[in-house]
């Protein structure tokens, strides 16, 4: 394979920069534009695992361009099991690209996204779980979701699949050699037995598959939308969860027009807010889009939190509002309690729906803490044990896995 090279850290000002090279022809580039600190050392014989100090050059002028640490790690025992090294630089978008253009002038060729994960792959060291999780931690909103996908890096599903795979094949093998070889004293495959075997197989694929609604509760996290009526305090709300003026506040009716996204994290369970336009009828041809929009994503919701006006009595748009949630997932906040109460009839309305009311004020945030606690019982994170437990955040693997259930079904 060819050899390549890209700058590995984010674009910006750091302290650090790493550009990582990968080949046969990685240390013959390297030899061509690193000049060690130590005269006397010779490149050829550096061993793997070690960190040589000194000067990136470019390779026509000898001028010094950094001063930088170069790690080396000699095939197989790298990455990609390729030759490889890593050049540590001064962060820095200016430095980082002159180094990584002395790479590509001298031989190697600029990696592809991913393609440094791809080799290791393509080379066995990473089965293609492993090498999907690794896009997973890197894109990590919670902890939790962090830990669940280093666990299948470590091949953690993997592992789990195979055992799986390993059961079946020992029962065909049982099977094969019964009907093969009845001479033999081999103990008989009853179809009992095989049964029992695909039960056990069929009972661990069904915990693979529902891991899944948590996985992906992990990594897309939990869709949560902000309804009410114009004023009623959605973005007053959405800047309290969020600690931020992330959305305009007025007096004025109308002002969200469009939704606003924004991923927060309440005790480790990641929540995707989308703070919607006002619900009312509305002759305006741009809000009545916004509505539309927010009565669509109550139907695709994970969580709605219809936030109402408690200092004034329910009307007719309140009730449409409440008709839409009746059949989801819903926490209801009674803002603007610190105004003057009339909430009896809303509280009994309420009540016949069997939704959670908290009383809230987005003035004093009352009623946050409570709201936080509220979506933390709702959705329960904290009773799957992460370090432990395999879940399945990649909707590639999980239907996979349910095909695997339906053909363990055919053979039933």
């Amino acid at each position: 394979m060819s050899t390549i090279a890209a700058i590995s850290t984010a674009t910006g000002v750091g302290g650090i920069g790493i550009i990582r090279m990968s080949g046969d022809k990685c240390f013959e580039v390297l030899k061509k534009i690193f000049v060690p600190a130590d005269k006397n050392t010779n490149l050829d014989e550096v061993k793997g695992y070690t960190i040589k100090y000194g000067y990136i050059i470019d390779s026509e002028t000898n001028k010094k361009i950094d001063e930088v640490l170069v790690s080396f790690f000699r095939a197989p025992k790298s990455y990609t099991t390729e030759n490889m090294c890593e050049i540590n630089s001064h962060g820095g978008i200016i430095v980082e690209r002159k180094i990584l253009e002395q790479c590509l002038k001298n031989g190697a060729e600029l990696a592809e996204a991913g393609e440094f994960t791809k080799r290791a792959f393509l080379n066995g060291r990473i089965d293609l779980s492993q090498a999907e999780s690794v896009i997973d931690i890197i894109n990590a909103k919670s902890e939790k979701e962090e830990v669940a996908s280093f666990n299948q890096l470590q091949g953690n599903l993997s592992k789990e699949i195979n055992s799986i795979r390993d059961s079946l094949l020992d029962l065909m093998s049982d099977i094969e050699a019964s009907i093969d070889y009845p001479e033999y004293d081999i103990e008989e495959t009853t179809n009992e037995k095989a049964l029992k075997v695909l039960e056990n197989v069929k009972t661990r694929l069904i915990k693979l598959e529902n891991s899944f609604e948590n996985g992906k509760i992990l990594k897309e996290g939990i869709k949560t939308v902000i309804v009410g009526k114009p004023n009623a305090g959605k973005s007053s709300l959405l800047n309290n969860m969020l600690n931020e003026e992330r959305a305009i506040v007025s007096d004025y009716a109308g002002t969200t027009r469009d939704t606003i996204e924004e991923f927060i994290n309440i005790d480790g369970i990641p929540l995707k807010i989308i703070d919607t336009a006002g619900i009312r009828d509305t002759e305006d041809y741009v809000e009545k889009i916004g509505v539309k929009k927010a009565i669509s994503l109550i139907k695709d919701a994970d969580l709605v939190i219809a936030i109402f006006d408690n200092s004034k009595k329910l009307d007719e748009e309140d009730y449409k509002i409440l008709e839409m949630i009746k059949n989801k997932k819903c926490i209801i906040l009674l803002n603007k309690c610190d105004l003057k109460e009339n909430n009896e009839e809303t509280i009994s309305y309420i009540s016949k729906l069997n939704k959670k009311a908290l009383k809230a004020s987005m003035t004093t945030k009352k009623g946050i803490d409570e709201l936080y606690n509220e979506i933390s019982k709702m959705f329960k994170q904290n009773e799957i044990d992460y370090n432990d437990e395999i879940i399945v955040t990649n909707i590639r693997h999980k239907n996979l896995i349910h095909k695997a259930i339906e053909n363990v079904n055919r053979n039933y």
